[in-house]
């Protein structure tokens, strides 16, 4: 087997009930990642418990999308 091209370090930090941190290569700054509509729904979260906020399966289909 071949050597890994690439090998990404990425650091999630949770803070806050849904929310979450993530420290990935290229960013000075963190990523936020939360819920909103129906995923915060889905969850049983209040829709005014936390700002309504970009989820890991947003970046997910934006990325496969890309």
């Amino acid at each position: 087997m071949s050597e890994p091209v690439y090998l990404s370090h990425v650091r999630i930090e949770p803070y806050d009930g849904p929310m979450r941190r993530a420290y990935v290569p290229g960013r000075d700054e963190p990523i936020t990642f939360g819920v909103h509509g129906e995923i915060a729904e889905h969850y049983g979260i209040a829709e005014d418990a936390y700002p309504p906020t970009t989820t890991t399966i947003d970046y997910l289909v934006a990325a496969a999308a890309g």
